[in-house]
């Protein structure tokens, strides 16, 4: 459609990086000296549906066989307060990568597959694994602060881990820490997320300790708590399923302390989901009925997060134990209790009755509880 109006266009960023990598991509963006307006009129007479998604910053959101693709005219920022940037058009495709945060996602192809590297640097450091801003890293920053958070997530992905990281960004990074207080914190949730979605975030995570930066977006973090749960995490590897392998909000339990939901202001779901396993550190609950109440995966998280926590390895054969808990069922009934006991009494009776066969560890059957509850009417 681009081409054969005329215009260059070239895919960009992380799909050319992952592509390179070898690993999944997801979004696919691309750059074209189109202008907005032209996109969408081409769209329109290749019956396509585009949608001016960010129109003001040159982005059109084009559908063609089922995919969307993220469509931008080569940009330069003409200023930017941190969040949010003014911009003009360009034809220059080096500007356009002039202005990208890393220089890895600083990264072009054509439609037919022939990398092109504008800066001279991005080929490199993607080789090298090497994590570096385009330019002056506190500039970029500047320009956008949730760059600080990026740079420790797409280190931990991305960077290598027994090279470290440059001490100058680092430097750049903690003279801008405070500049994160400008952010939402919905949007430094996101990006934290990410972060501990990746295979092994504990070396980014203890960098951000080191200079500051974890404390302003979680007040009560401890990086240790982490190490030891990637630790259990690589143990237990059999455990898990791809989609909870690197589970954000587990981590996020142990490693942000009972403030964490709030400091990054999850969602209601993602904040019980936190909670829940950060609590359990301190409840006395069994492994038994960690499984019964909670289920197979919530109860494996919490166990998890417990002993990372404790700095202790779980029970002894505690998945066989959550495995139990999770699949018994409790065998009194309220129309058991019913006769002897109604409204709120009945509710009361029939959780003590149920506490009781789980501290039996189950052994307790319907005919040994029921004489127990008629006692208590004595």
């Amino acid at each position: 459609m681009l081409e054969g109006g005329g215009h260059q266009v070239f895919f960009v960023g992380g799909c050319v990086r992952n592509a390179l990598l070898n690993t999944e991509v997801g979004d696919v963006d691309m750059a074209t000296n189109a202008l907005p307006g032209r996109v969408l009129a081409l769209a329109q007479e290749a019956g396509l549906r585009a949608v001016p998604t960010g129109i003001a910053h040159g982005t059109v959101t084009v559908v063609a066989g089922g995919t969307a693709y993220q469509i931008t005219t080569y940009r330069k920022d003409l200023h930017s307060d941190g969040r949010h940037a003014l911009v003009r058009f360009t034809d220059d495709l080096a500007l356009d990568a002039a202005r990208r945060d890393f220089t890895m996602n600083a990264l072009y192809a054509t439609p037919g597959g022939k990398v092109v590297d504008p800066l001279g640097q991005g080929l490199a450091d993607l080789q090298a694994r090497r994590v570096r801003f385009v330019g002056e890293a506190r500039q970029r920053i500047r320009e956008d602060y949730l760059r600080i958070l990026r740079y420790f997530r797409f280190h931990a992905i991305y960077g290598d881990a027994a090279k470290g990281m440059d001490a100058t960004t680092l430097a750049a990074i903690a003279a801008c820490g405070a500049c994160l207080g400008r952010l939402s914190k919905e949007r430094i949730g996101a990006e934290m997320l990410k972060l501990l979605g990746a295979q092994e975030p504990s070396a980014a995570v203890r960098a951000m300790e080191q200079v500051g930066i974890l404390q302003q977006v979680l007040p009560d973090a401890r990086a240790h708590g982490l190490v030891a749960l990637i630790r259990l995490e690589q143990e237990n590897a059999l455990l898990f399923d791809s989609e909870s392998r690197c589970n954000p909000l587990r981590r996020l339990a142990v490693l942000g302390g009972h403030g964490a939901a709030r400091a990054l202001r999850l969602s209601s779901k993602a904040a019980h989901y936190v909670n829940l396993c950060h609590r359990a550190a301190a409840q006395a609950q069994s492994v038994l009925e960690l499984g019964y109440r909670h289920g197979l995966r919530k109860g494996r998280d919490m166990v998890l997060v417990r002993a990372a926590l404790a700095g202790q390895a779980p029970p002894a054969a505690w998945q066989k134990e959550l495995q139990r808990g999770a699949v018994a069922r409790f065998p009194v009934t309220a129309a058991d209790l019913a006769p002897h006991y109604q409204g709120a009494a009945l509710g009361q009776q029939l959780r003590a009755q149920e506490q009781l066969w789980i501290d039996s560890g189950f052994v307790l059957e319907r005919k040994d509880l029921l004489p127990r509850a008629s006692r208590y009417d004595d």
